[in-house]
């Protein structure tokens, strides 16, 4: 798995959208308008690629990153993936292959080191798999490589339009779907991991959303003892990735 590319200006990103590129995003600066701008929309939503429109500020900041200097992006930029992404069935199959897989399931992760920290978390933990949601979650850029420290190159990636669907699929390959929550009653120490588990990781923020708990079988909670009253996720992910493996290799004792 190679990380990410970007190609920008308004005609390179038509021309790769036209011919089928694996665009993975397209981003627009806020206040960028004409044909071209608005033949962009339409190719992207014909393709059901997502098509943001950031602020100047944050446009700008990615643009930095990304375009040579003396380059002008012309207010546009598209993500390349060119690394490989799996189905959600390969990804599940390939799993089921160890006893009482773990997967993660990153519910609305847009923050890239985010993405890149729980990637880490997860395979060093021995955890099978990622799963992203296909809309509002942070690309694999070269910035979530680098966080992951190579880990997005070893654990399997794949991606879900529809977590209704995907909560089914999992249910039906015998997955329990454990969400962190900090309303939950249940504590991340609940011995609650000896089977295949789904671990669901809310957005930065929000958390996970209404429509994915009601999915959920199991809410836990991390408890807090500081006047800050959420956990970044990726730390989230890591105490409970660890608090499974720290139960199964007890369990072995």
């Amino acid at each position: 798995m190679e990380p990410s590319s970007y190609i920008f200006g308004r005609n390179p990103v038509i021309e790769a959208l036209k011919s089928g590129s694996p665009v993975e995003k397209v981003f627009i600066c806020y206040g960028v308008s004409g044909d071209p701008v608005r033949r962009i929309y339409s190719l992207a939503k014909q393709a059901k690629i997502p098509c943001l429109t950031q602020d100047k500020r944050k446009f700008t900041e990615l643009e930095k990153t990304v375009v040579p200097p003396g380059s002008n992006s012309q207010g546009v930029l598209a993500l390349l993936r060119t690394f490989e992404l799996f189905s959600v069935q390969e990804l599940v199959s390939q799993s089921l292959k160890k006893q009482n897989p773990v997967i993660v399931i990153l519910d609305e992760i847009s923050d890239p080191q985010n993405l890149g920290a729980i990637a880490r978390s997860a395979e060093c933990s021995g955890a099978s798999g990622i799963i992203l949601t296909q809309r509002n979650s942070s690309p694999i850029t070269p910035l979530s490589v680098k966080i992951s420290a190579g880990a997005l190159e070893y654990i399997p990636v794949a991606k879900a339009s529809n977590l209704t669907l995907l909560f089914e699929y999992l249910k039906e390959n015998g997955f329990w779907i454990i969400g962190t929550d900090s309303e939950a009653e249940k504590l991340y120490t609940a011995p609650v991991y000896d089977i295949p588990v789904a671990l669901v990781i809310g957005s930065e923020g929000k958390g996970l959303r209404h429509s994915t708990k009601k999915h959920c079988d199991i809410l836990i909670k991390i408890p807090l003892s500081g006047r800050i009253e959420s956990l970044n996720a990726s730390v989230a992910a890591g105490v409970v990735l660890f608090e499974i493996a720290r139960q199964r290799t007890a369990a072995l004792l």
